[in-house]
């Protein structure tokens, strides 16, 4: 899923600076990795990057990014042999350049898939495309992201494997191949499975769904370290979330990440609670914002990110402030 945040810090006429703008001047990631957390990142692409202040704020506030749609295979790999570099070429070069942290997002998912490989029905031509794939973009950017989203969206919301080309033609061992694949190209990279829903801890997706499945699979050598929670939210879903992220912990991985985080129409406590529910578990290593400014987000309505249409910081990045300054 989805896109944008801030506003660089213009001087004032005054001596004394709004709190606002002091709130502002604070990296929620310094803050957060002073906590002992890998990074507070957040979404962004070649196109946000040269566009208005994003970039700017980016640098200032958050030590990761994922590229929001550069790296799906439709925009990467849009027919079979053919490979569209640039726009994630850039974003690498990039963050790479400023000492930025980088999350893969996504080797393989049902959605802004390629038609070629959606039009696949035979077991051994769509197994080797999901190795070819891995081997190709994992292997440009091997030692350069430090995560993979391996498979993205994978699961029903009562748990159940959703229906896709993937699990049509190759049941649930798609799982095993896209993970073999990906920890053969690059064996430092740390590998996800990533999903949505994934905000209330009794929910069938989390238990029977997530939990369930991946203790199975690491069990049977699968080798996924990490569950990724996307965290799509809306107001008062905070709490859930802190709670969800402890269900997912106790699961057999090494760690778990918030990885895509909007909350649409949130009160400073959704914000905070999630942080500190990431805090709280030590399983949980990092958290993406998914985008910088609320103009750009995937979903605009509800106003879901922590900064406002003008770059501004808004009080939800303020309270965060707060929470990991104390």
């Amino acid at each position: 899923m989805k896109a944008s945040l801030m506003l660089l810090l213009a001087p004032l006429v005054s001596a004394a600076p709004t709190i606002e703008h002091r709130q502002a001047s604070q990296s929620i990631d310094k803050l957060f990795k002073a906590k002992g957390k890998e990074f507070y990142g957040t979404a962004t692409d070649q196109g946000r990057l040269q566009a208005g202040k994003n970039a700017a704020i980016i640098e200032a506030n958050f030590g990761q990014v994922t590229p929001e749609n550069s790296m799906k295979w439709e925009s990467i790999n849009p027919r079979q042999g053919q490979y569209n570099w640039g726009q994630a070429d850039y974003l690498v070069n990039w963050a790479t350049e400023r000492n930025k942290t980088i999350r893969g997002h996504t080797f393989v998912w049902h959605s802004q898939l390629a038609g070629w490989v959606n039009n696949l029905n035979n077991r051994d031509q769509l197994t080797s495309a999901i190795q070819e794939h891995i081997r190709t973009v994992g292997g440009r950017y091997k030692g350069k992201i430090r995560h993979w989203d391996v498979l993205n969206e994978i699961f029903n919301e009562d748990g159940s494997l959703r229906n896709s080309v993937f699990s049509r033609v190759l049941g649930e061992s798609f799982v095993k191949i896209a993970f073999d694949a990906a920890r053969e190209t690059d064996p430092s990279a740390k590998l996800y499975i990533n999903d949505y829903n994934l905000d209330q801890p009794n929910y069938a997706k989390v238990t029977r769904g997530m939990v369930a499945n991946v203790n199975k699979w690491v069990s049977q050598g699968v080798p996924i370290d990490g569950i990724g929670t996307q965290g799509h939210l809306q107001s008062g879903q905070g709490a859930g979330l802190a709670q969800t992220i402890k269900v997912l912990a106790a699961a057999n991985v090494k760690e778990v990440a918030v990885t895509e985080l909007d909350i649409q129409n949130s009160n400073n406590n959704d914000y905070v609670a999630v942080t500190r529910g990431c805090l709280e578990e030590p399983k949980c290593v990092s958290i993406t914002v998914w985008g910088v400014r609320d103009q750009d987000s995937w979903r605009p309505q509800g106003n879901p990110l922590l900064f406002d249409s003008n770059y501004n910081a808004k009080a939800n990045y303020n309270a965060i402030v707060q929470l990991l300054s104390q």
